[in-house]
């Protein structure tokens, strides 16, 4: 009997988490997980070279070919049941989806943030503003939190946080770096990992690991 989970990771730039994921594949470190597709929301993500190197089929749902997010919603609903999706991992993905997609998978879909939720996340809260924020704000701790995706904007159950020491003369691009190498490529596939292998419960809200 095939066990095998099925990952379709959302992108729409760059895809360093994207090859975060690929990497600890190769490694065995994905559980029960492959990543089958990669789909952008942008023609022109490097992501989907990384994907292709890497022999993973790609697809693109371009977002302005749409003209609002409920439709854009639907059709990456259905994108993914094409797909035969288990788990959705947003990795630079930069569109908020709607309850369309939300609700076709409860606690299937993951994201990584930049930050420690509940601070500095929410609308607006992407890339570099995030870093922005938080050295306006002097915080000595920053990081990157793993949580289920809902329709609000990081706002679903966290599964896993990784701190990270916030340097005195660090600046958006240092921090942003940092975040990435310690904390973002290390509990983004340790997420995904679990959720695979079935050892995440949520309840009222929180999770527990198994």
């Amino acid at each position: 009997m095939n066990n095998t989970k099925n990952i379709v990771v959302l992108v729409s730039g760059g895809g360093t988490n994207l090859q975060a994921l690929i990497d600890a594949q190769a490694r065995g470190e994905l559980g029960s997980g492959k990543i089958t597709c990669v789909i952008s929301s942008k023609a022109n993500a490097y992501a989907l070279t990384r994907a292709q190197n890497n022999g993973i089929k790609t697809r693109t749902l371009i977002r302005k070919d749409y003209n609002d997010i409920a439709e854009y919603s639907i059709a990456m609903r259905d994108a993914l049941l094409e797909e035969k999706a288990d788990i959705i991992v947003y990795a630079g993905f930069m569109t908020i989806l709607d309850e369309n997609v939300c609700d076709a998978f409860v606690n299937r879909m993951v994201n990584v943030h930049p930050a420690l939720i509940p601070s500095f996340c929410g609308k607006g809260y992407y890339g570099l503003h995030v870093h922005e924020e938080a050295l306006k704000k002097g915080v000595k701790v920053s990081g990157a939190t793993v949580h289920f995706v809902t329709a609000e904007c990081d706002a679903g159950p966290i599964i896993l946080q990784k701190a990270v020491k916030v340097l005195d003369d660090d600046t958006p691009e240092t921090l942003q770096k940092r975040i990435m190498e310690q904390a973002e490529w290390k509990i983004l596939p340790q997420a995904v990992k679990l959720l695979c292998d079935e050892k995440i419960a949520v309840v009222d809200g929180k999770t527990y690991i198994k």
